[in-house]
């Protein structure tokens, strides 16, 4: 039974997820949530947790879909950081950090998928 709440949870826990990271991707550099001392690390820990929480929470779709999908979340936060109203710095290597913890995060999550399949859930 506990299994089946945590999973109920999962899809909006990622939409919370995915607004607070645009939120903080959005607002001035220095008024955003820091939760480690490097951009890149930030930018892993994020992508790693939307990627690992929507292959959970959408167990039917497909992993290379939710990795594009999300690939397409870390672009569009690079084309919003490049205007310059926002104060916000575009990189590529941030996108690069997005795509590798993705990758990082779908992997743990297909080990999971498999796991919540063998015990029928």
């Amino acid at each position: 039974m506990a299994m089946d709440a945590i999973i109920r949870m999962l899809k909006p826990l990622f939409w919370a997820a995915l607004i607070f990271a645009y939120a903080a991707a959005i607002m001035p550099a220095v008024d955003a949530p820091r939760i480690a001392s490097s951009d890149k690390v930030e930018h892993m820990i994020a992508f790693f947790t939307l990627a690992l929480l929507a292959a959970l929470a959408w167990r039917r779709a497909s992993v290379w879909r939710i990795g594009l999908m999300l690939a397409g979340f870390g672009a569009l936060i690079e084309v919003t950081q490049a205007v310059p109203a926002l104060h916000r710095d575009a990189s590529a290597l941030d996108f690069l950090a997005d795509c590798a913890a993705i990758v990082a995060g779908l992997g743990i999550a297909c080990l999971f998928r498999k796991m919540l399949s063998r015990m029928g859930i």
